[in-house]
């Protein structure tokens, strides 16, 4: 709503449809066409990144990633190095290999493999933690069909032909690192595709974030409610205290330290969105109070009285509405323009042609 993504809206259920949309089933069934198609004649996919953000380091945070995340970037880069310049051990091309690996995943594509890679996308998950979780999830699926070998004999053989099975048996974690790299680089793909508009803003607030924070400052913002909200992420100072007994390690959470420019970056899109769910949330609780209902909530989910459910359903519809339709990003952009004038932030992103009143319908 915020990106006036209309497909992104779509796939959310933010517009009327003939049925309930999955967000997670709508990425997994794209997912899964690429796959076959690859799997018949390979296509290249898009670079490794984040959504909406490079896996490439931004030149302002050089020097300011923690020594894991620093160590994860390496791993990252090792790995695609070693993909890009290494043959099959099967004496394959490397297109030989791609196609061989898009037959292996093809029809192991579930809604479960891409969900935590969907959910987690909103976080700017990396590619290197989108193919985590994609793996996990592959070695639970190969690994199911093991447990079972007379109820998927047919499926075996085939995953043992392609090599993700090995002679005896066993899931073959190398090939099925493989087959994350490829599936995970296809899902921040579609992710790319299907929210274009909110790919584009979470760019725009994580270059501002950046500005804001290259100048020792922590982001903050106040919400439609006039709620302040401060993000408190530094540099923690870390100090080790060797003893003959053992090594301490003594953390200093000072608000004193300087600003950690990485994680205020990569934190404020996520945070800025959940704090305007949590003020749409806090008006339709004064809604339903005002009309005397009863109301409780735990996050994205709204309860009341079954007999009150479609009186709820229309309120949190309204406020929903008319949250969206203040000019929230107009607005928290020229925030930032007045307390840093000397600062020169980026114009605001295009936005898409979705109708927040379709909520209504």
């Amino acid at each position: 709503a915020l990106g006036r993504d209309r497909e992104g809206g779509k796939q959310v259920n933010l517009i009327p449809g003939d049925e309930p949309r999955d967000v997670y089933e709508g990425v997994r069934a794209l997912v899964a066409q690429k796959v076959a198609a690859d799997a018949r004649s390979w296509v290249t996919p898009s670079p490794p990144e984040a959504f909406g953000v490079a896996l490439e380091e931004d030149p302002h945070d050089e020097g300011l990633l923690s020594p894991e995340e620093a160590a994860q970037e390496e791993i990252a880069r090792a790995a695609q190095d070693e993909i890009e310049r290494s043959k099959s051990r099967r004496g394959e091309t490397e297109k030989e290999a791609a196609v061989r690996r898009a037959q292996i995943v093809d029809g192991l594509v579930s809604r479960k493999v891409v969900k935590q890679t969907v959910m987690t996308s909103v976080y700017g998950v990396t590619f290197v933690g989108a193919r985590q979780q994609v793996l996990a999830r592959l070695q639970d699926v190969v690994e199911d069909l093991l447990t079972h070998p007379e109820d998927n004999a047919e499926e075996i053989a085939r995953l043992t032909e392609l090599g993700a099975i090995t002679a005896d048996g066993d899931a073959d974690d190398d090939e099925l690192y493989h087959c994350a790299c490829y599936v995970a680089s296809l899902t921040l793909e579609v992710l790319e595709e299907l929210f274009t508009s909110a790919r584009q803003l979470m760019a725009w607030m994580a270059q501002c974030a950046r500005l804001v924070a290259q100048h020792d400052q922590p982001v903050s913002w106040i919400t439609p409610l006039g709620l302040p909200v401060v993000q408190p992420y530094r540099r923690d100072g870390q100090h080790a205290v060797r003893t003959l007994a053992q090594t301490v390690v003594l953390v200093d959470h000072s608000d004193k330290l300087p600003v950690s420019v990485t994680k205020q970056k990569s934190a404020f899109p996520p945070n800025y969105v959940h704090s305007l769910d949590s003020t749409h949330m806090l008006m339709t609780a004064n809604e339903m109070d005002h009309r005397g209902l009863r109301f409780a909530a735990v996050h994205d989910s709204y309860w009341t009285h079954a007999c009150d459910v479609p009186v709820m359903n229309d309120t949190l519809r309204r406020q929903f509405l008319a949250l969206y339709e203040e000019p929230l990003l107009e607005q928290l952009l020229e925030s930032f323009q007045l307390r840093y004038p000397g600062v020169e932030f980026p114009p605001l992103p295009p936005r898409g042609d979705l109708d927040v009143t379709e909520v209504l319908a």
